[in-house]
């Protein structure tokens, strides 16, 4: 599981900590960081990165509770991650070849 979350993109500590939060409940940062072996702020980070990206959710409680979303929805949120980029892509595919054209084969004929 590890190798194929980091073929979605995932940073190696990014995968294990979601792994982690999906096998146990809601955990604090603290028994994160002891568990997976890692330090607050590299853990700290992931978490951030985690979040962002719609994985992991915190709760309002102090201390914060960090736990894991569903993998179908975040499974979800790749593709639709992905869907919109290869989109933008495809729209800016002329602008983009012309560009590629001048400025890196210099044909100024475009």
């Amino acid at each position: 599981m590890l190798k194929m979350l980091e073929s979605l993109g995932l940073k190696h500590l990014d995968a294990e900590v979601y792994l982690y939060l999906v096998q146990n409940k809601p955990q604090e940062a603290r028994n994160i960081a002891e568990a997976l072996e890692t330090y607050k702020r590299q853990l700290y980070r992931s978490l951030k990165n985690l979040q962002r990206k719609g994985m992991v959710n915190v709760s309002q409680e102090r201390p914060a509770r960090f736990s894991a979303v569903a993998f179908d929805k975040v499974l979800d949120q790749f593709i639709k991650a992905n869907r919109e980029d290869a989109e933008r892509i495809e729209e800016n595919k002329e602008q983009i070849l012309l560009t590629w054209r001048t400025e890196i084969l210099g044909d100024h004929k475009g």
